[in-house]
């Protein structure tokens, strides 16, 4: 564990040496101008809001004051920055930009919107998208502040975009966790299309898992090809970022409870005898190894496995009447 965090640490202070550097910050002017790093970001808090307080950028900013004082006297100097004692708390200065340090905001600003622009325009749309998304990821993670509460997991019937993401994040985690081809995305995608277009809602469904709002695994049900009164459990998946919240196990317990009440007798699954995660939240689930025998699919050497589980109603009672549902 220690070993990862050194790693992590590692890869971290390389993405922020590759990326300051990328940016011009290490420069003596940002920018081409005048104003260092620090500089600029006090002005751009001072032009961004009508007036402030020193003691509100210290906080945003975590300066130190004396720094943060040189600095407001410099701009003072400059006659960028204009300050008045404010009406509310006569100890307090409110600070703003003159007009000229309004128009030294505004080039400034207008370097920085044209430096990003040429960092960024040449990429392919697709992959200006997949940076910004990544840099939002990145800020939401590094803002949250720590919590020990409990992640909030929702299970519900899927909705419109989450074929796309399935499919996409099954192509992608097994492709990194496992070595699997495209054949397998394809497999995956053929699946999902049938169930989208052909599927009978009263005895198929889909379901997306959310860990506090974001999507985090999926599965099926679909009635067998080979027995109508058998259901089929397909395309159990669950995120890395899920794992070990129990997500699996519930998307598991609600394709059983579904199947239970839509009058199946049966439910069977067929999967891969190196997805262990998987087995372990079958087999907890009641279900067991009916065969097995070795294929070559997705570019690799597997043991395909078929499990089955009876579906009469092992608490007792009427299982439509018993159902307690997760979607909400």
């Amino acid at each position: 564990m220690q070993g990862d965090l050194e790693a992590q640490v590692e890869a971290v202070r390389q993405f922020n040496r590759f990326f300051t550097q990328r940016i011009g910050v290490l420069e003596e002017g940002l920018l081409a101008s005048r104003f260092t790093l620090t500089q600029a970001r006090v002005l751009f808090e001072i032009g961004t809001r009508k007036s402030c307080t020193a003691g509100e950028i210290i906080s945003l900013l975590r300066l130190d004051p004396g720094y943060l004082s040189r600095i407001l006297q410099e701009f003072l100097d400059l006659g960028l920055l204009a300050r008045r004692r404010s009406p509310d708390d006569g100890r307090c200065s409110d600070l703003s930009l003159t007009a000229k340090g309004r128009k030294a905001f505004a080039e400034l600003d207008r370097r920085s919107r044209r430096s990003i622009g040429e960092l960024i325009g040449p990429l392919p749309s697709a992959k200006r998208a997949r940076l910004v998304d990544g840099m939002r990821g990145l800020q939401e993670t590094l803002s949250a502040a720590p919590s020990s509460h409990e992640p909030g997991l929702t299970i519900r019937p899927y909705r419109v975009g989450d074929v796309g993401w399935a499919i996409e994040r099954h192509g992608q985690l097994y492709a990194d966790e496992f070595g699997w081809n495209q054949e397998f995305e394809a497999l995956v995608a053929a699946l999902f299309a049938k169930f989208v277009t052909q599927h009978d809602s009263a005895a198929e469904q889909f379901w997306i898992a959310e860990v506090d709002g974001e999507r985090a695994g999926c599965v099926f049900v679909v009635r067998s090809e080979k027995d109508a009164n058998t259901a089929q459990l397909r395309c159990l998946l669950v995120d890395p970022k899920a794992r070990g919240l129990g997500v699996g196990r519930k998307l598991v317990d609600e394709c059983i409870r579904f199947s239970q009440s839509a009058g199946y007798r049966k439910i069977i699954l067929w999967t891969n005898d190196i997805l262990v995660a998987a087995r372990r939240i079958y087999e907890a689930a009641g279900f067991t190894l009916v065969e097995q025998s070795p294929h070559r699919s997705f570019g690799q050497e597997l043991v395909g496995q078929f499990w089955a589980r009876d579906l009469k109603d092992q608490m007792g009672g009427n299982a439509a009447q018993k159902r307690t549902s997760l979607v909400r």
